[in-house]
């Protein structure tokens, strides 16, 4: 049987992965108390045997990364690097999750897989160098699956966010300005099934959801599976929420990798987001509790 470890399995993308995997797969899940990336020995020590390797570990705190670059730099591009080294010498495949912050968000069409990227923060620099690290050591072996607006049961998330200042706040004052897709943990942990199941050697994969929305419009419909007004959530622009890291206007993603090579291509994110909703994310519009 084929034997998986996904790295970062307890971060909101991890877990789903490892779920959608394990029925099928032989799968160890590795926290980050489990396995340390940005340690080359750990790595080496840890990497054995495996098939196919997942890295689902990343530092995404954004904001924070613009003053702790050697942090974000030492996760998400060494320890992509550290990965794929030991990937190359263990003759095993590496699924390498990247992020749509590696473009700059200047088009108004979608980024196709081999468009030239252009990070505008230290966040997407970093997921970046990673991407470059991986496809310098281990490029015959190796795939990249970039992914976006991610959101799930497991984490922090904008809908997550939204839906519980929905429920104490009179009103929510979201950006209209931004276009992306919000893309559910639960398609991406399928989407990375697909290429596992088909043995794709190297390449690039977008893996969000179809279509493409604001961050507005998002905040509405999820008001709208809640049963509420949706008058409550007010448009306004990013000028008025000014953020350390540069956010990209458009992140919207193409979806030919899936196509070119025979496979699923993703679902529009409504009709994700109606499913999310009905299998757990509708929990978090739910009042606490008390004591």
């Amino acid at each position: 049987m084929t034997r998986i470890a996904v790295v970062g399995a307890q971060g909101m993308l991890g877990r789903d992965v490892v779920e959608r995997l394990a029925p099928e797969y032989d799968v160890v899940g590795l926290s980050r108390a489990q396995l340390d990336i940005t340690d080359a020995q750990s790595v080496n020590a840890v990497i054995t045997e495996f098939d196919v390797v997942v890295n689902a570990a990343a530092y995404t705190a954004v904001d924070d990364a613009e003053t702790h670059s050697e942090k974000a730099f030492a996760i998400n591009a060494r320890g992509a690097q550290n990965l794929a080294s030991r990937c190359r010498d263990a003759n095993t495949r590496l699924i390498q999750v990247s992020t749509d912050y590696v473009f700059d968000g200047t088009k108004t069409v979608p980024y196709a897989e081999d468009a030239p990227t252009n990070p505008q923060s230290v966040y997407g620099a970093s997921k970046r160098a990673g991407e470059e690290a991986v496809m310098a050591e281990n490029p015959d072996s190796s795939l990249i699956v970039r992914t976006s607006w991610l959101y799930g049961v497991h984490g922090t998330s904008f809908p997550r966010s939204i839906l519980q200042a929905g429920l104490t706040r009179d009103y929510l004052d979201v950006v209209n300005d931004q276009w992306g897709q919000p893309t559910w943990t639960v398609d991406v942990a399928e989407m990375i099934a697909q290429l596992v199941k088909a043995e794709i050697g190297a390449g690039v994969f977008h893996a969000t959801n179809a279509g493409a929305t604001t961050w507005h419009a998002f905040a509405t419909a999820l008001f709208d599976l809640a049963g509420w007004d949706t008058a409550r959530v007010r448009e306004t622009t990013s000028a008025a929420f000014t953020r350390p890291a540069a956010r990209p206007a458009w992140s919207v993603l193409g979806h030919d990798g899936w196509t070119d090579r025979g496979l699923p291509a993703p679902r529009p994110w409504e009709e994700a987001l109606t499913e999310a909703w009905a299998t757990g994310l509708s929990q978090f519009a739910v009042p606490k509790q008390s004591a």
